[in-house]
């Protein structure tokens, strides 16, 4: 018998074929990942001669958190990578909802990131007050002994979508371990749990952008995707077997409010607008 296909995460149709790989196949705990703050177990999953890695997070394992309810992470993940796969920019990798050995739990198809230089060009500290070409300031830092240094992402195509994504599932904490550039110069983002709250929550590293005006292709895709989630649409109805009816309604309300003001949205003061820590 030949040895399953190994296959890499990129070879794999973000919908579909990974989709029917996470959700079906034998789940294999090889080991913990340690520095999750939930229960995160790194897996390989076979099915149909195929293998590929993944993440399993049981829902067994979350941390119960003041402001969501218990046990509900694992489908927010699901449902973020649903919203990403709306747009079209694949931002997520692909995440199913399913039983494995710990009960039942969020699979994602694990990503080899790309070597830290690729994420050094994402997010750097400058020894500057103002961020040169190429780059936006997100705010200052301490650094040490009293020093500070000017926090910077940079001025990136793939990013913006992030940050228009984030916005969209209210995603309270996108630090910067959580993007992963991969060596083919594709972005992805993970850690999707504490998302789709009704309170306005966007806590995040990509504020570079706050207050400019949306690109038009940007804008063309969130028209698109009001009307995906209008009541009746395929996507509206898988989203509604993952997070609440108000939960719901309020992602409709963060869409038509990003078209109507037609801007990347600003932090209202109200909570903390980056996570901590930030990396």
């Amino acid at each position: 018998m030949s040895a399953p296909e190994r296959i890499p995460p990129r070879s794999v149709t973000p919908g579909a074929e990974a989709a029917e790989l996470l959700a079906r196949g034998e789940l294999t705990v090889r080991g913990r990942i340690r520095e999750a703050s939930n229960a995160a177990l790194f897996c390989t999953v076979v099915y149909d001669g195929r293998e590929a890695s993944c993440v399993y997070k049981p829902v067994a394992g979350e941390r119960p958190l003041w402001d969501f309810p218990d046990g509900t992470l694992a489908a927010r993940e699901v449902a973020a990578y649903e919203v990403s796969e709306a747009t079209g920019w694949s931002l997520v990798p692909p995440t199913v909802l399913r039983d494995g050995p710990y009960g039942p739990g969020m699979v994602q198809l694990w990503i080899e990131a790309a070597a830290d230089d690729a994420a050094a060009e994402l997010l750097a500290l400058l020894d500057a007050e103002e961020p040169g070409p190429g780059w936006k300031a997100i705010g200052f830092a301490e650094v040490g002994e009293g020093s500070t240094a000017l926090l910077v992402h940079a001025d990136d195509e793939r990013l913006r979508r992030m940050a228009v994504l984030d916005a969209v599932i209210n995603n309270a904490d996108r630090k910067g371990g959580h993007l992963l550039p991969t060596p083919d110069g594709h972005l992805y983002g993970i850690d999707h749990g504490v998302t789709f709250h009704v309170d306005n929550k966007l806590r995040t590293l990509l504020w570079g952008w706050a207050g400019e005006p949306l690109p038009p292709g940007i804008l063309a895709v969130l028209k698109a995707l009001k009307d995906a989630l209008r009541d009746g649409a395929p996507l509206a109805a898988r989203l509604s077997v993952l997070i609440t009816p108000a939960e719901l309604d309020a992602t409709r309300a963060r869409v038509t409010t990003l078209l109507t003001t037609g801007a990347h949205p600003e932090p209202n003061g109200d909570w903390p607008a980056i996570p901590w820590p930030p990396v």
